[in-house]
C-alpha cells in the first residue's frame, strides 16, 4: 500500500495522473471515500492521463457510466446512485470491466464481485483541501513509480 497526503487539487490530480500514466486495457481502479473526498478529482487525474480535458469529466452520478473513446477506451462509472445489485446487471456495468480501464467512484456498492487484481484506491479529507490517499493493489515496482 502507497500511501500520500496533497494539499490541493491539483497535487490530487498530480498522484492520479502518475497512477493513470501505468493503466493499461483491462485495469479496474476502485475508488472509496466519503461524499468529498476527492474521488471525481481523482478520475480527472487519470482522465487527464489519458488524454482528456479536466473539464470533460463531471460527476457521472446522474449518468452513472461516462464513456471516453480514448485507447483503450476510459469508462467512469459512478455507483452512487445505486441501491441494488441488479442494478449493475440493467445498467450494462459488468460488460465495462475488464474492457478498457474502468474507474469506479463508490465502488464498495459492487460489493465483492470487483476482479482480484482491482486497484484500490482510498480518499479521506482532512480539511482544507488536504487529503490521505491510499493505493493499494499494484506491485511494488509501479507503487514506486507513482
Amino acid at each position: 500500500m502507497k500511501k500520500f497526503i496533497t494539499s490541493s487539487p491539483e497535487e490530487t490530480i498530480e498522484i492520479a495522473f502518475r497512477l493513470g500514466k501505468l493503466l493499461k486495457s483491462g485495469d479496474v481502479v476502485a475508488l472509496y471515500g466519503e461524499l468529498g473526498s476527492g474521488k471525481t478529482i481523482f478520475v480527472k487525474g487519470i482522465g487527464k492521463a489519458l488524454g482528456i480535458e479536466e473539464r470533460d469529466i463531471m460527476s457521472a452520478s446522474f449518468t452513472i457510466i461516462s464513456q471516453y473513446n480514448t485507447v483503450p477506451v476510459f469508462s467512469h462509472i459512478d455507483l452512487y446512485r445505486i441501491e441494488r445489485d441488479i442494478e449493475l446487471d440493467m445498467l450494462g456495468f459488468w460488460e465495462q470491466i475488464g474492457e478498457g480501464i474502468a474507474v469506479i467512484e463508490w465502488a464498495e456498492k459492487a460489493g465483492k464481485k470487483l476482479p482480484e487484481e482491482t486497484i484500490k484506491v482510498y480518499l479521506k479529507s482532512l480539511g482544507n483541501d488536504k487529503r490521505e490517499i491510499l493505493i493499494e493493489g499494484r506491485n511494488e515496482q509501479d507503487r514506486n513509480n507513482l
